[in-house]
């Protein structure tokens, strides 16, 4: 008979959210990701790994249906879906409402999708490192939530609502803690003038 820890189910889901590339030496690749890496601040190769692994699977999945009959109920619904979702977080416009636009689909589209670049599009940042830094630390809010992932991709509706959080000191909220120090310590220096 096992024992007790044995015999606890795990509900968790183990998928993986990234793919290894096949070849791992091959230059024009590793220059791609490198420019990636730059344009974007983004903190390792894993990052851009595991857009391209997202992405493949959006593409597949575009692909499969395109298999399909056009009458198929199953194409109908499950298409709809597909442009639906990828309308909304802005990666096919309006007007692209056809499969054949899901596959020309690149990663520099769902790149731009992310909080940290819009953090810095918006000019809420001086870098896109101080975009990340910003998002890390918790002084970006979308709407009244406050996220501090810097992959988080943004809705089309939710981007007007990126903003600084309401208790960051760029938002209006208590000076940090070095500007606490420094106003204590001026206040203690005027105190002895006198």
């Amino acid at each position: 008979m096992g024992t007790r820890a044995n015999m606890v189910k795990s509900y968790r889901s183990h998928s993986k959210v990234a793919r290894n590339p096949k070849r791992p030496f091959e230059k024009e690749r590793l220059d791609a990701e490198m420019k990636l890496i730059g344009e974007y601040g983004l903190k390792n190769k894993r990052e851009v790994w595991r857009f391209a692994f997202a992405l493949s699977k959006i593409r597949s999945a575009a692909r499969h249906l395109l298999t399909l009959d056009e009458k198929d109920p199953h194409r109908i619904f499950q298409g709809a879906a597909l442009l639906r979702r990828m309308t909304r977080l802005g990666l096919l416009g309006e007007s692209e409402n056809k499969l054949d636009y899901v596959l020309g689909l690149s990663i520099n589209k769902i790149m731009e999708r992310r909080l940290q670049t819009k953090v810095f599009k918006l000019g809420l940042a001086k870098s896109i490192h101080h975009a990340r830094v910003l998002v890390r630390q918790g002084h970006i809010r979308v709407g009244k939530q406050i996220v501090n992932c810097p992959s988080f991709l943004v809705r089309v509706d939710s981007e007007k609502h990126i903003d600084f959080s309401l208790t960051s000191p760029m938002g209006g909220g208590r000076p940090g803690r070095v500007k606490r120090r420094r106003i204590k310590a001026g206040g203690e220096k005027a105190e002895d003038d006198e």
